[in-house]
């Protein structure tokens, strides 16, 4: 499979692209442009949180972390004293990133789940749930993010792809076919259990017309 600095590498130079050329093109604004960057690079490590001694899980954990503290700082800051609110936020940044980490670890299979498409759409989800409600983003702009952290997931499937192809000696190498896929028939209840939580972000979304305004735009570019 790749390493973590060619999946992170490549999700870079292509969610950088991606978002000048969208700029340029009046799509978005300028400021809109880094976080949709941003989100694809992130993307482009996201599948290898099930990997339990990696560079990309303690990254992804710190910035769940991280975005813990945010998120509960807003939503919190009217309730309690500032005190109150510096040992809750702590509290959220070492529950996240020591203890939801370790549990993440020890309930998760390398090459499992989350290197699937399933896995890939759901997180798109919640990141387009969460930047609609809890950041009052714009609906398209709520859509884009989401997509941009799918399209930097999908970069990710297909690098491990071509590198368990082995051009050399033409031949496959046992690890293809383990992460590009639609979802973990090893696990079918991890399989269920995603498709039921994304079910149940539907109400927490931005009008579904605005993503096919967002794909017909796209393919009348296309054209």
């Amino acid at each position: 499979m790749a390493n973590f600095a060619t999946h992170i590498g490549v999700a870079a130079a292509g969610g950088g692209l991606a978002a000048i050329s969208g700029w340029q093109a009046g799509w978005w604004s300028a400021a809109d442009a880094l976080p949709l960057a941003a989100l694809v690079s992130f993307g482009g490590i996201l599948p290898d949180i099930d990997s339990d001694h990696s560079k990309a899980i303690r990254l992804i954990f710190n910035l769940f972390a991280v975005f813990a503290v945010i998120a509960g700082a807003l939503m919190l800051q009217t309730r309690l004293t500032p005190g109150q609110l510096v040992v809750a936020c702590g509290g959220l940044y070492v529950g996240v990133r020591y203890l939801a980490g370790a549990i993440f670890k020890r309930f998760t299979v390398h090459r499992g789940i989350w290197h699937s498409l399933l896995a890939s759409g759901l997180c798109a989800l919640i990141a387009t749930a969460l930047s609609y409600r809890l950041f009052a983003q714009d609906a398209e702009i709520a859509w884009l993010q989401g997509l941009a952290l799918w399209l930097g997931s999908v970069i990710h499937l297909l690098l491990d792809e071509l590198y368990s192809v082995d051009l050399m000696g033409g031949r496959l190498k046992r690890s293809f076919g383990t992460a590009l896929k639609l979802c973990d028939l090893r696990e079918p209840g991890n399989s269920v259990l995603m498709l039921l939580l994304a079910a149940c972000l539907s109400p927490w979304l931005p009008p579904w017309p605005v993503l096919l305004g967002i794909f017909h735009h796209g393919a009348g570019f296309l054209r």
